[in-house]
């Protein structure tokens, strides 16, 4: 069968998932392994793999990492008590969080200390919120939908909201919509806590869909937050879509039925995947290649002292 390929713009890594990875490569570089590294420096399997064999060691718990060791922070944030613990351990912290991460934390403080009850719209069990709620814990509640929006009490405290970075403006739409609606104006920040590339990607998957594309293949692991929203929004759009790890999860029956098939990458996947999903689907006769941008990405962000200096 002969078809065509849409093939998304932006996709693969963003600007806080290249930070990330550069501090860790550069400190294997600086100091050879081990470098340790609190939880997965990004979501993605491959991404982990590569900088393990490295020599980077990545922990569950800073309590984990011996004393005096360097210790990196992921881009999706941590809890103060966090930092604090790794300073009482002599650890050598380096920061890899994503800016607009610290950003929502930086938000999360304001609001908590000017007496507000701050409404973090996002997963619970996501590391990124588990890390903006530890901020003030007593005056920051997860919301996580609407129905949660509509049982919220906040004994007579002024509400604020924040988000999720991975999540985009649609995706916290209705949940925001319904603390309107019970609560009135609301505090939030002066830009969207929304990060550009989560908005930029789910766009191009839209406008993808929109052109034609019946099913949506999504590079991601089953840990991307923002991979996996990719998936619900081609979903949501009527196409079929589906999150694959790489090439190897192309199957014939897979393509069945499909004459155009959309393709992008979670922010955290790397784009030589998407080189070789490309690769076997024209071998199974996708040869017909279409690039579909709907925004250019140029943000980069600087370093850290610890790397950056050197």
């Amino acid at each position: 069968m002969s078809g065509r390929v849409l093939l998304a713009a932006p996709r693969s890594f963003c600007a806080g998932v290249d930070r990330a990875i550069e501090i860790v490569e550069k400190l294997l570089d600086q100091h050879g392994p081990p470098i340790y590294v609190r939880h997965h420096i990004v979501h993605n399997d491959h991404v982990v793999r590569r900088l393990e064999e490295l020599g980077a060691v990545f922990v569950d718990d800073e309590e984990e990492v011996p004393q005096g060791a360097i210790c990196v922070l992921s881009a999706h944030g941590v809890a103060p008590a966090v930092r604090d613990n790794c300073e009482r351990r002599g650890l050598r912290v380096v920061d890899a969080v994503c800016p607009l991460v610290s950003k929502v934390h930086a938000e999360a403080r304001r609001y908590a200390d000017s007496g507000h009850l701050v409404a973090l719209v996002g997963h619970h069990d996501h590391v990124e919120v588990i890390g903006t709620k530890g901020e003030r814990p007593d005056q920051i509640v997860v919301v996580e939908s609407p129905e949660e929006a509509e049982r919220l009490d906040t004994n007579g405290k002024p509400l604020a909201v924040i988000s999720q970075t991975t999540l985009s403006l649609d995706d916290v739409a209705s949940t925001v919509d319904v603390l309107e609606s019970r609560f009135g104006d609301l505090r939030r920040p002066g830009a969207d806590d929304i990060c550009y590339a989560t908005q930029n990607r789910q766009d191009a998957v839209k406008e993808i869909v929109s052109m034609g594309a019946t099913l949506i293949l999504v590079i991601g692991s089953p840990t991307s937050s923002n991979a996996q929203r990719l998936v619900e929004v081609a979903r949501a759009r009527g196409a079929e879509a589906t999150l694959i790890d790489d090439e190897n999860a192309i199957g014939d029956d897979l393509l069945d039925g499909h004459e155009t098939v959309g393709l992008t990458a979670g922010a955290s996947t790397p784009e030589e995947l998407v080189q070789a999903v490309l690769a076997r689907l024209a071998d199974s006769g996708y040869d017909e290649r279409e690039d579909v941008t709907v925004a250019r990405e140029d943000v980069h962000f600087r370093l850290p002292r610890e790397v950056a200096a050197r």
